[in-house]
């Protein structure tokens, strides 16, 4: 029988005490079983002799264990136990050394420390258990070390993994030596295992409670290594004592565990994974709210906010910090939903979005969508913004999470970052610092966040200010039979041309085109007896809103959002339509081909009769936005209205919609003999432009622009020239600027107003307003706030501010 002795095992509540072991005090139930004592803490303790620690043996025990390696097996299985490990320790272990001598004290086992809670790994030495009873542990067979440390039994026996540290299976992670540091057994003062003489008799696995030995954190499983194969010659032997971890958790396994195959790839990807969300993060606090001020520039500053968010975060305990954080996550995602809306409100109103007043306009922004792409790109726009919508929040979230879980993992790095970077951050603001002529200490964030909050709390208290404005009307009390004296008898035509803005004049790369077909405009008036006077308006919008333009130019009063709009249009506030109505003398007629839809409001505006989009008598195409051609409106007014033989005079508001964006395709001016009932325009849509394909350019959209503006004013002065007579006042104006991509981002709202008419005595009562002569006006020209024309309309042609009561009380 071969000499080596196996590896030193862990001791094993199967085990039963050894022949020469001192008689112990038997428990009822364990007599005649040589089952080891359990003690009140419900694990076996014992490797020296009257201690619970590993005091070592005495010198004649070890003479008697070497030579119980020479007796012959008596158990079940020795034999194949001990070919199993001879294979085990083949090759791996130095030759056996005698024994010390007597005189010479053992070497202290490394693992003697019985506070750690943790089993000792002996062969057969003897011990006195915590409630003073002798305990002997089993003769430990191959691989059971490891399986009661939570191995798989193949990797107990020998087969360990590849690449694999051998760690101490005994111990918890740090609080042990490793097997490297671990006597061999055949080392001079190993004690040896007398497991050939004393076969063990397993005890019921409901009483045998073995030490737990959790496996380090920081060993790795092989993925190759199968948990549940099992040691060669362990077929019989109990090996299914739970292990219990003391250690850190391991890390989650990811999907389809590959974070345990590819340990080190996962790592870089969770490296990525934190900064792509910091990166996302400082975006959010620091990218403008404009499209006009991005710049590289403008990424490289650095936001109070973030260290501010990084301290607070720091500071809260594991609980809190999780709400914070998802709260936080939350609140970045709006405001970055919120920043994308002011940029698009301002490439097309000039102006932030307003939390308070522009809910509204998302259904028209959809409307537009529907009529300039079809019913397919409207559905299409409208699930990619949903989808956008849920993912930044989701991102968001998932962001700040991993930010506040990197920070509380590496909370010292963390806390020193987060000081460094505030006392640079209050440095670098201090001095001003500054780079491409940006600030880099940035507090951004937090200005642009208490813009919004002084926006949402004016627009609350807006109402209040408001109704006080519209209670102010001079002419409310005057006699009807004093309202508009100037103008009676006259067919008076108020006019708006969408998005007719001062740019269509001044822009050098529009300018010239647009004076080219005023210049042909006013020669044609001329030619017919119609003179010309012309000043500039301020609109309360720009890009779009054109019905709070035209009720600002109507009522007098400043209606620059839709809580006014709608506060006015239930009020009993007179508007310059109804004045006229409100005299008798004339018929009230509304033309508004851009309205497809009932519209109840029509009827506060003080007019008879509404021809919308539906009547018409218009049978044609539509030009993307624009329902009908500004050419056939004109012409149906006439047929309608204006043409009609013993009729009253007539006041119309008539919009022209052929300049509405996105300008593409437009009409172009054809014979009005052949306008028919439209149907001529399919054949003109088809030659004209794809807007898809136009807006790709902004040189493009502003080509495009400029002919919608030259349209609608060659239709309307064409008309004038062609049914207009001495009876004939036209007012035409546009309604606001158009969009930023043909303005360029300019803050003006200008846009021209003039008045025409044959009659001389017309013109002579706005002599005094100073404006200048023909269709376009000069620069220096007067500029006047939209709804101040009202009053200075209505003075000039007779109406006596509050002359005389209506009513007498």
């Amino acid at each position: 029988m071969s000499h080596h002795t196996p590896p030193r095992q862990l001791p094993d509540a199967d085990a039963g005490p050894a022949p020469d072991a001192p008689a112990t005090d038997e428990t009822p139930g364990d007599s005649g079983t040589g089952e080891r004592a359990v003690t009140a803490s419900g694990t076996g303790v014992g490797t020296g002799v009257g201690t619970g620690a590993d005091a070592e043996e005495p010198p004649g025990e070890r003479a008697e264990e070497a030579a119980a390696d020479d007796e012959p097996a008596v158990s079940h299985g020795a034999a194949e136990d001990e070919a199993a490990v001879s294979r085990a320790t083949a090759g791996n272990e130095p030759p056996a050394s005698p024994a010390p001598a007597d005189d010479e004290p053992a070497p202290p086992h490394p693992e003697s420390d019985t506070e750690s809670g943790t089993a000792p790994a002996v062969g057969t030495s003897t011990g006195t258990g915590t409630d003073g009873r002798v305990t002997v542990p089993r003769p430990g067979l191959p691989g059971d070390d490891k399986e009661a440390a939570g191995l798989p039994a193949a990797t107990a026996a020998g087969a360990e993994p590849a690449g694999a540290e051998p760690t101490g299976a005994d111990s918890p992670a740090g609080d042990g030596p490793t097997a490297s540091d671990t006597p061999d057994d055949d080392a001079p003062g190993t004690p040896h295992a007398a497991e050939d003489e004393h076969p063990a008799e397993p005890a019921p696995a409901e009483e045998a409670e073995p030490a737990p030995a959790p496996e380090p954190a920081d060993t790795p499983t092989p993925a190759d290594a199968p948990f549940d194969a099992e040691a060669p010659g362990d077929a019989g032997a109990d090996t299914t004592a739970p292990a219990t971890s003391t250690g850190p958790a391991a890390p989650r396994p990811g999907l389809f565990g590959w974070r345990r195959r590819y340990p080190r790839a996962a790592r870089v990807v969770g490296a990525v994974t934190t900064v792509l969300a910091a990166a996302l993060v400082v975006t959010v606090l620091i990218v403008p709210n404009r499209l006009d001020w991005m710049s590289v520039q403008a990424f490289f500053r650095l936001p109070v906010e973030g260290i501010f968010l990084a301290a607070v975060l720091l500071v809260l305990p594991a609980r809190a910090r999780r709400i914070t954080a998802g709260v936080l996550g939350v609140v970045l995602g709006l405001s970055a939903i919120l920043k994308c809306l002011d940029m698009g409100f301002r490439q097309t109103l000039a102006r932030p979005f307003d939390l308070v007043f522009d809910w509204v306009l998302l259904s028209d922004g959809a409307d537009w969508v529907k009529d300039s792409f079809g019913h397919s790109g409207e559905i299409l726009a409208i699930v990619g913004v949903i989808v956008l919508v849920v993912a930044v929040l989701a991102l968001s979230v998932l962001a700040t999470m991993r930010l506040a879980s990197a920070l509380a993992r590496h909370r010292t790095a963390a806390v020193r970052t987060t000081l460094v970077l505030g006392v640079a951050w209050v440095a670098c603001f201090t001095l001003g610092v500054q780079f491409g002529g940006v600030t880099f200490a940035t507090k951004g964030y937090a200005t642009y966040l208490s813009n919004r909050v002084k926006y949402v709390r004016d627009g609350l208290g807006d109402a209040d200010v408001y109704k006080k404005q519209m209670a102010v009307d001079a002419f409310a009390h005057t006699p009807s039979d004093q309202l508009l004296t100037g103008l009676r008898g006259k067919d008076v035509m108020l006019t708006f041309i969408e998005s007719y803005g001062r740019v269509a004049i001044d822009d050098p790369s529009m300018g010239p085109e647009v004076d080219a077909t005023l210049t042909e405009g006013n020669a044609r008036l001329k030619a017919a007896g119609f003179s010309a006077r012309s000043g500039w308006l301020r609109s309360p919008v720009t890009g779009a809103g054109s019905w709070l333009a035209h009720s600002t130019f109507l009522s007098g009063t400043w209606v620059k959002n839709q809580q006014r709009y709608r506060s006015l249009t239930t009020s009993d506030r007179a508007t310059l339509t109804s004045y006229f109505q409100k005299t008798g003398a004339w018929r009230t007629v509304g033309v508004v081909p851009g309205v497809r839809k009932p519209w109840p409001e029509g009827k506060y505006f003080g007019l008879d009769h509404i021809y919308d989009s539906t009547h018409l008598g218009y049978q044609g195409p539509y030009f993307s936005w624009t329902p009908v051609p500004d050419q056939f409106s004109l012409e149906a007014f006439q047929k309608l209205e204006h043409g009609k033989k013993n009729r009253d005079p007539i006041m119309a508001e008539i919009i022209l919609a052929s300049s509405h964006n996105p300008w593409s395709p437009i009409a172009h001016m054809i014979d009005w003999k052949d306008l028919g009932d439209g149907k001529v325009f399919y054949k003109i849509k088809k030659e004209g432009t794809n807007p898809t394909e136009v807006w790709k350019s902004s040189k493009r959209v502003r080509t495009e622009y400029r002919k919608a503006i030259q349209y609608s004013l060659d239709s309307l002065t064409q008309w004038v020239q062609r049914y207009g007579d001495d009876n004939t006042v036209l007012v035409f104006l546009g309604d606001h600027q158009p969009v930023p991509t043909v303005t360029g981002g300019t803050s003006n709202r200008d846009v021209p107003v003039t008045i025409v008419a044959r009659d001389p005595k017309v013109l002579d009562r706005i002599s005094d307003w100073g404006w200048t002569e023909g269709l376009k006006p000069a620069a220096n020209a007067p500029e006047w706030a939209m709804n101040k024309f009202r009053d200075r309309f209505m003075t000039a042609y007779g109406s006596q501010p509050g002359a005389v009561t209506s009513t007498s009380h």
